[in-house]
């Protein structure tokens, strides 16, 4: 395998309780995320990473791979790191490329992963990458539940928050609104490397991985990408997927029992 998806999952969640196994039309949100990841096209497999054992069990109930990870994690990308170790020993090679993505994305569409590895693929200089999509409305830049990010010219992150940035209280009429949306390309040596760099105090005063990147001087590059999604944080979040994707055509092909490996 030369690239994976590695999904990190977990109960706990103080704004939405046992948030992976929610349900969503009639699917636990882990399942949607999981069976939307493996149609991308340049993914080898794809692998929950969970320290909770229902999760683990309901993603191999589906025909997928989980992966024990420890209770302790504070970051996402720390649970993907131990993951990615213990699927290289258990299948004894080693990964080039790890995509983190977010197990509270149901909506993501498999071409979004395909486009979040392009620049890796074509500068090898590129470590890490994230994709980001425009905030449709006010409501959205002041939500503390949408992590926002500013680039400089050549896309590369300048800075994560949970705040409305850039600031709109200098009188200008029109600033750009990003948002980071959680999937994630980490090069195999950098992932590893940065699960053991010191957590930041930006990193934890935004509660955002990518900060600790930035703050030890490395480079995060963006991805701008034109699907709309939204990730789930709050039982008003889902309700609003839940009927965002009623109509959506994907679910349709891996809702259909045995769907799991027809959408590869």
């Amino acid at each position: 395998m030369r690239f994976i998806g590695i999904i990190p999952a977990r109960l706990a969640s103080t704004r939405l309780p046992n948030k992976p196994l929610a349900k969503i039309l009639g699917i636990p949100m882990i399942g949607h995320v999981l069976f939307r990841s493996k149609m991308s096209k340049v993914l080898d497999e794809v692998f929950v990473a969970t320290c909770d054992e229902e999760i683990a069990q309901y993603t191999r109930s589906i025909g997928g791979f989980a992966v024990m990870t420890s209770p302790n994690h504070q970051r996402a990308s720390d649970r993907a790191a131990e993951a990615l170790e213990k699927i290289e020993e258990l299948n004894r090679s080693k990964i080039e490329i790890v995509v983190m993505i977010q197990g509270d994305e149901p909506m993501l569409h498999p071409s979004m992963i395909d486009a979040a590895l392009g620049p890796m693929l074509n500068d090898a200089s590129v470590n890490v990458v994230n994709l980001m999509a425009d905030l449709q409305t006010k409501e959205e830049h002041e939500d503390p539940n949408e992590v926002k990010v500013v680039v400089d010219r050549n896309n590369d992150a300048l800075y994560f928050s949970r705040e409305p940035i850039p600031s709109r209280k200098k009188g200008v009429h029109s600033v750009p609104m990003l948002k980071q949306v959680c999937i994630i390309p980490f090069r195999r040596d950098f992932l590893l490397k940065f699960s053991q760099l010191d957590p930041t105090p930006l990193e934890e005063i935004e509660s955002v991985d990518m900060n600790r990147v930035l703050e030890h001087g490395y480079r995060v590059r963006m991805v701008k990408t034109d699907v709309r999604t939204y990730s789930v944080d709050t039982r008003e979040d889902l309700e609003r997927v839940v009927g965002l994707m009623r109509n959506d055509p994907l679910v349709e092909l891996y809702s259909r029992k045995g769907a799991m490996f027809e959408t590869r």
